[in-house]
């Protein structure tokens, strides 16, 4: 009787070492798990220069995000440059925190034919033509920088913001007020 009971025991006392035992080890597990990131929002698909809408950006928890990561905000802001899917949406993607250089202006102009706005990219650098009726082409704008080049969507020719002296813009408007624009484009060799 007394060696039943005993046994009875051994059994209860190896259950009960078994269970403390797997406690340990999911604590254990636990703390070694690292610690989740704050949320910041991160393109949902690649996405290319614009206005940011709904379903464009995710929220997704970073270990490591990078400074000036947002979290929240974004949606109607103006996406500067291109973002691939995944990639962590920064202030300094966003029109209103780009960087121009001293003295300069954001300056948008509309070019009249939009398969040559395609061939520029944030950070090249064009020269800007203006056509007349019955007359030769005029150079308006030289090496302005491209700040961003939202998607076209009508036939009215495609928009490119420049980054432009005061001057220089007052010309671009004045040119597409009565004329059609276009652009050369400069090589990063020269």
């Amino acid at each position: 009787m007394i060696r039943a009971w005993l046994a009875r025991c051994g059994r209860r006392r190896r259950l009960v070492a078994a269970a403390l035992a797997a406690v340990a080890v999911l604590c254990g597990y636990a703390a070694a798990r690292p610690a989740r990131g704050p949320q910041v929002l991160v393109a949902a698909r690649d996405l290319a220069p614009g206005v940011l809408r709904p379903g464009d950006l995710r929220a997704v928890a970073l270990d490591h995000p990078p400074d000036g990561a947002l979290r929240s905000g974004a949606v109607g802001q103006v996406l500067a440059t291109a973002m691939r899917r995944g990639e962590p949406l920064t202030d300094v993607r966003l029109l209103r925190s780009f960087r121009l250089p001293p003295g300069a202006i954001a300056a948008p102009v509309r070019i009249a034919d939009p398969d040559a706005a395609r061939l520029v990219s944030p950070g090249s650098t064009i020269g800007v033509l203006a056509a007349w009726d019955d007359q030769l082409a005029e150079l308006i704008a030289d090496d302005v920088t491209v700040v961003t080049v939202p998607p076209a969507e009508d036939d009215h020719g495609a928009l490119v913001v420049l980054s432009a002296t005061p001057e220089q813009a007052s010309r671009l408007a004045a040119a597409q007020a009565g004329g059609r624009l276009s652009i050369t484009i400069k090589s990063h060799l020269q």
